[in-house]
């Protein structure tokens, strides 16, 4: 579906994309996710025509995005951020004009934009002028106009941006059902917990280069082994502590009362075979848990660039 090799694109000295390379493939809902200025917003500016890069190719269904523009707006749709001011526009008015800028008049135009507008929840709303709309109803007329012309590749920028948290369930559940329609969907948002239940892929862009890339069962897989293990001991800690400091999956260690917060890159398997191996070193083990994780959890991991260090207890911890 989507190829992107190599794409550069610098605004003076500041390199807003480094040799990002990503694939998106059909059938996808593809979260994009990234700190502030990691060149989000600059890739999507590319992906949809209206920025062109320095270096690098960008390709949609085998067709090259940069050298054929025109086919490539054919292939995509696109919601912004913002929605725009159209005064004066009715609601069926401001379909039928985006419907004209891809060939589709008369009753065939009425049909499609009648379609999506019930589909979005705005089919009572035709005769409303636009700038009238509530935030949540304009977003819903951005999504319907930008599939107007049936897209493969649909684009969305902080969609969900500004909306209170009912419009914004509503609006992912039409995200959703979309994608189970068929659609291959790219969305950039900084709402990471919405994008670990909506979407079947993430990746993880920071300093213009796509740093973590994957489905959402090995990003859970990898966050899960970001997590610290807490393990609670019974009286004293000084074989368990020896054990530790020579594991080789253990990275740090913390040390409160009676617990150890060990910060451990082991999978499950390798979880069961520390706490064997404690047990047969006579470390009385009362509790053995991996902390739960999240997608924030490995987005701050690492989009962080401070170098990890070990850490023996919380008070040496907070006096850094």
């Amino acid at each position: 579906m989507l190829k992107i090799q190599n794409l550069r694109k610098t605004y003076g000295n500041y390199h807003a994309l480094d040799g990002l390379d990503m694939e998106i493939a059909d059938g996808s809902l593809y979260g994009f996710v990234g700190p502030n200025g990691a060149g989000k917003t600059t890739t999507i500016k590319i992906m949809t025509g209206l920025l062109l890069p320095d270096v690098g190719r960008v390709e949609i269904d085998g067709i090259d995005a940069l050298t054929e523009p025109y086919r490539l707006k054919e292939k995509i749709g696109y919601v912004p951020d913002y929605f725009g001011v159209y005064d004066n526009l009715k609601v069926w008015e401001y379909m039928e004009f985006f419907a004209s800028c891809y060939g589709l008049e008369g009753l065939k135009a009425r049909k499609r934009f009648q379609i999506l507008l019930d589909q979005v929840g705005l089919g009572d709303k035709e005769d409303f002028f636009v700038d009238g709309l509530s935030r949540g109803m304009k977003q819903r007329l951005c999504l319907a106009r930008a599939l107007i012309h049936d897209p493969s590749l649909l684009i969305m920028d902080e969609p969900t941006s500004g909306l209170d948290p009912r419009t914004r369930l509503e609006f992912r559940d039409t995200v959703q059902e979309l994608h189970e329609q068929g659609k291959t969907i790219l969305i950039s948002s900084h709402i990471l917990s919405e994008l670990s239940e909506l979407c079947t892929d993430i990746g993880i862009i920071d300093a213009g280069r796509l740093i973590v890339s994957g489905s959402i069962a090995e990003i859970t897989d990898r966050i899960h082994t970001s997590k610290p293990v807490i393990i609670t001991i019974f009286g004293d800690k000084t074989a368990a502590m020896k054990l530790l400091k020579e594991h080789r999956l253990v990275q740090t260690i913390t040390v409160k009362d009676d617990s150890i917060m060990v910060g451990f890159t082991g999978n499950a398997k390798q979880e069961s075979e520390l706490l064997a191996q404690l047990v047969g070193a006579g470390v009385p083990v009362r509790g053995f848990v991996r902390e739960p994780g999240n997608l924030e959890a490995i987005f701050m991991q690492i989009t962080n660039h401070k170098e990890e260090r070990v850490v023996l207890s919380y008070e040496d911890e907070s006096g850094l």
